[in-house]
């Protein structure tokens, strides 16, 4: 995917994913996604691990949820749900 918004690879199994814009998200380097069957369930289990919301979740299309959590030492925690 090349679009202005977003610039995606797909190596093998694994995607990776460029935003040009994420710093005004908060984004200061990689961020690694997490797959996750059920995003609100394990968003409230890193919750209530004392983590902050970076991101509430959103969908990016095709049903594909994400969502961005910063921890106690400011890491970015990603999740993703497939559809």
């Amino acid at each position: 995917m090349d679009e202005a918004y977003y610039v995606g690879f797909k190596i093998g199994d694994q995607d990776i994913g460029l935003d040009p814009n994420g710093h005004k998200q908060g984004m200061t380097g990689p961020v690694g996604y997490y797959h996750v069957d059920d995003i609100q369930k394990n968003l409230q289990i890193l919750l209530d691990a004392g983590a902050q919301i970076q991101q509430e979740v959103k969908d990016v299309g095709g049903g594909k949820l994400i969502a961005t959590v910063k921890d106690a030492s400011d890491n970015i925690i990603g999740l993703i749900q497939l559809p």
